[in-house]
């Protein structure tokens, strides 16, 4: 059985590993040179990146997750630079009448006011910028992330956070549907372990999003500067 919290990349092995990802995509899905990555005209995602998932001390750490952090604080800080918008996402629950069916699959849930329902510090987000508080894996089921994206002007999303095959996915797959041209940052996104990691990136590169690593994405930023 796979352990919940595998180990699966650090911080020496995250980039070669995110180019075995992106080859492995290459190497199976159609590549679509028509969409290119536009950091002017894109929304940055942070989804979850909270203490609960990327804190040692969260009650689901993720070890992948704590070793991301610095390259999706790298892109908030590109974004920032660009003045393009960032938004962050935070699952947490109010009480059992938000749980929905996590209330029943899981056994545990992230509660609103607990210190694991924060966003962690490296990542904390600065005044005018949003926060979308959910309580699914879809970020746009029963918010305004939609509105905020559609006032922004953004044509496009840049997914980032955890866990790529959980709130990423369904995310990325919500904004595809909603007409969004969807991009996910493979070194800049956790899961649980690397099977589903992976499998994640190959299901979103194969129907609705293009993968790419944070160098390439950041080199974007800079030619815009």
């Amino acid at each position: 059985m796979v352990k919940r919290s595998e180990a699966y990349v650090t911080a020496g092995t995250l980039e070669r590993r995110a180019g075995r990802w992106l080859a492995d995509v290459r190497r199976n899905v159609a590549p679509r040179p028509w969409l290119r990555l536009d950091p002017s005209r894109c929304a940055l995602l942070v989804v979850d990146m909270l203490r609960y998932f990327a804190d040692p001390r969260g009650r689901c750490f993720l070890p992948a997750a704590a070793v991301i952090t610095p390259r999706v604080a790298a892109l908030v800080a590109a974004w920032r630079g660009l003045g393009a918008p960032v938004v962050f996402t935070r699952h947490c629950h109010a009480g059992a009448h938000d749980l929905g069916m996590l209330g029943r699959f899981f056994s545990d849930h992230i509660r609103l006011g607990e210190p694991d329902s924060e966003i962690v510090g490296d990542l904390r987000p600065q005044r005018g910028e949003r926060i979308v508080r959910k309580t699914t894996y879809d970020a746009f089921w029963g918010t305004r992330l939609g509105s905020i994206l559609r006032a922004s002007g953004a044509k496009q999303v840049l997914v980032t956070g955890v866990l790529t095959h959980m709130c990423c996915d369904t995310t990325a797959r919500a904004a595809f549907c909603r007409g969004f041209e969807v991009y996910l940052a493979v070194d800049a996104t956790a899961s649980s372990s690397e099977a589903l990691h992976t499998g994640a990136i190959l299901g979103l590169s194969d129907g609705v999003a293009v993968p790419m690593g944070t160098r390439e994405i950041l080199e974007l930023c800079s030619a815009k500067e």
